[in-house]
């Protein structure tokens, strides 16, 4: 009974931490940072000349309402750039591509087409080589932007403190879970780049300072967050990475491997953490604090509620009946939306760090969406 007692005991003091860092965390970055004013100076009239790089593989369905997308923007055309670089097709996506461009000659657009498919960065590495706007931007092909993305994006950069920018994003056809989800992340992704910068980007929409990608070498391929990986590599130089509330893509979600896609992201996010802990360098004091607690909540506190679900059991099983009732009592508060989108997503994060050493997944298979 004794060793059934401390290992509940052990199980509330991990269950305690798991729940209360993030729970803290979330409450000072609402209470502290939200609040609080951009203090970057944004210019409406700012105009450089944009690159937007579109990588696809296999993107038939989705290639030429995304370039319609692209041209509805109320960015002067004359300042934009399009890089399609595709990695070895097999659908019919180039020739699209080709189609699309003959009904829109007044698009500057260009199609790199890469004989072997090796990965979303090593396509992009190969776009960067071709462009020629001093700002670059990464798109996904299945996201939807607004048409004032690119002019709401480059704003921001009339501020030389300012290194990179992405959006929030909003799902398409997707699950309660992920719609939770993005509500709790949304916030944080504000609020931290309102404290200086937030190490989490997402290549729906990432622009970048063509000088600062290549000053870093351009996107890291042997990790899948490039996004996020570029931009905190960006802000541990100094500059800020933000991503602003008024920049909001419409990200579809898998009808089929949702749970698949979901594991892959944490891999690459696990990835990007793992990678920063070796590359961390001086940085402002504010920074190094948000760069710290993310790679705690990605690498560490999934494995808390792991262990304690582990120690529960183990304790139920040697008759202890308050374990069995905490177990119950989980099993209830999974009726709880936010406590079951929390639940699962701290799965997802144990099953990425599992699944990380057997596979990299640089390169996945598709998933269909909506």
């Amino acid at each position: 009974m004794l060793i059934s007692n401390m290992l509940t005991l052990i199980a509330l003091i991990l269950a305690g931490i798991h729940f209360g860092v993030p729970l803290t965390y979330y409450w000072y970055a609402k209470k502290k940072w939200l609040k609080k004013p951009w203090n970057i100076k944004t210019d409406e009239n700012y105009k450089p000349r944009v690159t937007i790089i579109v990588p696809t593989y296999n993107e038939a369905k989705f290639i030429q309402t995304k370039l319609d997308n692209l041209y509805a923007q109320d960015y002067p055309k004359d300042l934009i750039e399009v890089i399609v670089v595709d990695s070895a097709s097999d659908d019919g996506t180039t020739e699209l591509v080709t189609e699309w461009k003959t009904k829109h000659r007044d698009t500057n657009l260009r199609l790199i087409r890469e004989e072997e498919r090796k990965g979303k960065a090593v396509a992009l590495n190969h776009a960067l080589k071709h462009t020629r706007g001093k700002i670059v931007i990464i798109a996904d092909v299945d996201a939807t932007w607004p048409n004032n993305a690119i002019s709401e994006i480059v704003k921001w950069f009339a501020d030389p403190a300012v290194g990179a920018v992405s959006c929030l994003k909003k799902p398409v056809g997707s699950k309660t879970i992920e719609k939770n989800y993005r509500q709790y992340y949304n916030t944080l992704r504000i609020a931290e780049s309102k404290a200086h910068s937030t190490p989490i980007f997402h290549g729906e929409l990432a622009a970048f300072r063509k000088e600062l990608l290549e000053k870093i070498g351009g996107f890291p391929t042997d990790i899948g967050a490039d996004d996020s990986h570029t931009a905190t590599r960006i802000a541990l130089m100094g500059y800020r990475t933000i991503v602003p509330e008024g920049i909001v893509c419409f990200e579809y979600i898998p009808r089929k491997g949702y749970h698949m896609w979901r594991i892959r992201r944490a891999q690459h996010l696990l990835q990007h953490f793992t990678k920063v802990i070796k590359e961390n360098k001086r940085t402002l004091k504010t920074f190094k604090m948000i760069l710290r607690v993310e790679i705690y909540l990605h690498l560490i506190n999934p494995w808390l509620l792991v262990v304690t679900i582990a120690l529960l059991l183990a304790s139920a099983l040697q008759g202890s009946l308050t374990a069995l009732a905490l177990l119950l009592l989980g099993l209830v508060l999974l009726l709880c939306r936010p406590f079951r989108t929390w639940i699962a997503t701290q799965l997802y994060l144990a099953v990425a760090s599992l699944r990380n050493p057997i596979s990299r997944e640089l390169i996945w298979e598709k998933h269909t969406k909506s």
